[in-house]
């Protein structure tokens, strides 16, 4: 059958959207409806079932040990600490249920959810990492998300990297602080969209450059100040009256650096050996349409795909998948997978409805059936959903074909990756049928407050910082998950010491949300090249 584009209205934000013939043509192969909510809003529907960095103490269910979990406090289900839930002391399929074909699907699954032990965070291979959650085959992680990493402290996705702190979207780097979508750097600190940087400051869009500061648009240089070229002694001459040391002088050079890149040339795309894509942060890929930091082939409105993922349609998180759809965080490998989020291990196949079961086959509802009973069951489910579907809060109908409701999600909206990408107040979420937590009374007792914090790295003393209760300056009146206060541990304090740099005075949260805020939109836009004479367009973010 050939198909035609078609425009449809987006059941949730009512905005018309296009639905392509190879969509048309995936949907087919995998055997699911055609979408009614818009790409926009899938995103955001699967990111408020994605809390990364929001961690609450509790002890675990079974063990009762003191344990650390990115789950809500309003939660029903039984936490498990890592070693409880992969062992041999319970059985997820001992909280399978019989399918009722009275009751709507989603209704059934989400009282399977509420029942069934989650484990506490989401890694798998790690050492000393008790405080970071989406973590693989990494030591010494502390409050980041990294895969093949060591000693890394308040990062976000970063992969194959050592000795960092604060940064967003880094790969193959090594002592840095600072750094927003970079590769393969040495030695640097508030680095923009560079690749192959060493012994550098302050620098946007740089390329194979060395001792560098404050400069943009550079490739293969050295030595250079504001884009201007000094002799080697010259340079460290200059750099050295910089004083990077001290808060104050850094905290002036991070203005000047947002007026340098405002002002500066900006690639249409950050997108890096690759063919026939279109989105942002894109390498080794061929095919990729509407997605973002993916390294894959033939995918679309996908988000941080890795390791050679394939023929994937809104998939958000996942390595060496093929086939998925409509998923948040995908278990590696996966194969031919719909609609599911937060699976772990790849040895799970034939299963509907599930939840926490490891390498089991032919289950509905965490209830075992055989080959040819599951085969004979779930087309009939299928059907029951379209006859009985899920209606939410808001009127928004759940058939088969669509992720799981919001308002089901373990999570408040203000917990989750959604909060950060689409922001929203309380206001607003609870309107849109999301759920909200309000801010907890902290009452910290604060030992140093940030306007005490010495100056300079070089005037600060063990005793006096570690183990310490420092204010944030931004003392909770922001919108940024603030924690009020926070503390300098031992390795973090090392590092700040041997890049020379000062002492923070915001939380990791408040920090966080300032380097989101040099992030582009998840969104395109199209557009002509500004350079006279150039015809080109493209699609940009």
């Amino acid at each position: 059958m050939e198909h035609k584009s078609e425009n449809r209205n987006c059941q949730n934000c009512k905005k018309d959207f296009m639905i392509e013939p190879d969509d048309f043509l995936f949907y087919e192969k995998i055997k699911v409806p055609p979408p009614t909510f818009c790409p926009e809003c899938r995103l955001q529907r699967r990111f408020a079932w994605r809390n990364e960095g929001i961690l609450n103490r509790r002890k675990c269910d079974l063990c009762n040990k003191n344990i650390i979990t990115n789950n809500s406090t309003f939660n029903k289900f039984p936490i498990y600490c890592t070693d409880c839930w992969y062992g041999d002391k319970w059985d997820a399929q001992e909280y399978g249920k019989e399918y009722d074909f009275s009751t709507p699907f989603f209704i059934q699954w989400k009282e399977l959810m509420d029942i069934t032990p989650n484990i506490n965070l989401w890694g798998l291979g790690n050492t000393n990492s008790e405080y970071s959650n989406y973590t693989g085959y990494s030591k010494n992680i502390y409050l980041s998300n990294a895969t093949n990493c060591e000693d890394v402290a308040y990062s976000r996705l970063v992969d194959k990297c050592k000795n960092l702190i604060d940064c967003y979207y880094v790969k193959n780097s090594e002592f840095c602080y600072e750094n927003f979508i970079t590769r393969k750097i040495y030695n640097s600190s508030y680095l923009n969209n560079c690749n192959d940087c060493l012994d550098s400051y302050f620098l946007f869009d740089c390329k194979n450059c060395s001792n560098c500061f404050m400069c943009s648009n550079l490739r293969n240089k050295s030595f250079y100040i504001r884009n201007v070229k000094y002799s080697k002694e010259d340079y460290l001459k200059e750099l050295e009256k910089y004083n990077l040391s001290s808060y104050k002088s850094c905290e002036k050079f991070k203005e000047e650096f947002t007026d340098l890149i405002k002002s500066s040339i900006h690639k249409f795309a950050n997108v890096i050996n690759s063919i026939e894509v279109t989105g942002d942060n894109i390498i080794n890929s061929k095919n990729v349409k509407d997605s973002f930091y993916i390294e894959g082939e033939n995918l679309k409105y996908c988000w941080r795909m890795f390791n050679n993922a394939k023929d994937c349609y809104d998939t958000t998180g996942g390595l060496k998948n093929e086939l998925v759809y409509e998923s948040s965080l995908a278990a590696d490998d996966g194969y031919m997978t719909r609609f599911f989020s937060h699976c772990k291990g790849n040895k799970n196949s034939n299963l509907f409805g599930c939840v926490s079961l490891r390498s089991k086959q032919y289950c509905i509802l965490n209830r075992q059936y055989t080959k040819e009973q599951y085969e004979e069951m779930v087309p009939k489910i299928i059907q029951h959903m379209s006859d009985m579907p899920y209606i939410d809060s808001k009127g928004r109908i759940y058939k088969y074909g669509e992720f799981f409701p919001s308002e089901l999600s373990p999570f408040a909206y203000n917990e989750t990756i959604a909060q950060e990408y689409y922001p929203l107040t309380k206001e607003q979420a609870l309107e849109q049928g999301y759920k909200w937590k309000d801010k907890e009374e902290r009452n910290y007792t604060i030992d140093i407050y940030s306007y005490d914090i010495p100056d300079s790295i070089n005037d600060i003393e063990d005793s006096n910082i570690l183990n310490k209760v420092i204010e944030c300056s931004h003392k909770g009146t922001c919108n940024q998950q603030c924690t009020e206060a926070f503390k300098i541990i031992p390795e973090e304090l090392s590092f700040y010491r041997r890049m020379n740099l000062p002492l923070p005075r915001l939380c990791p949260n408040c920090r966080h949300y300032e380097r989101l805020s040099q992030r582009n939109p998840m969104k395109l836009w199209h557009r002509s090249c500004m350079k006279e004479g150039c015809t080109n367009e493209f699609e940009t973010s």
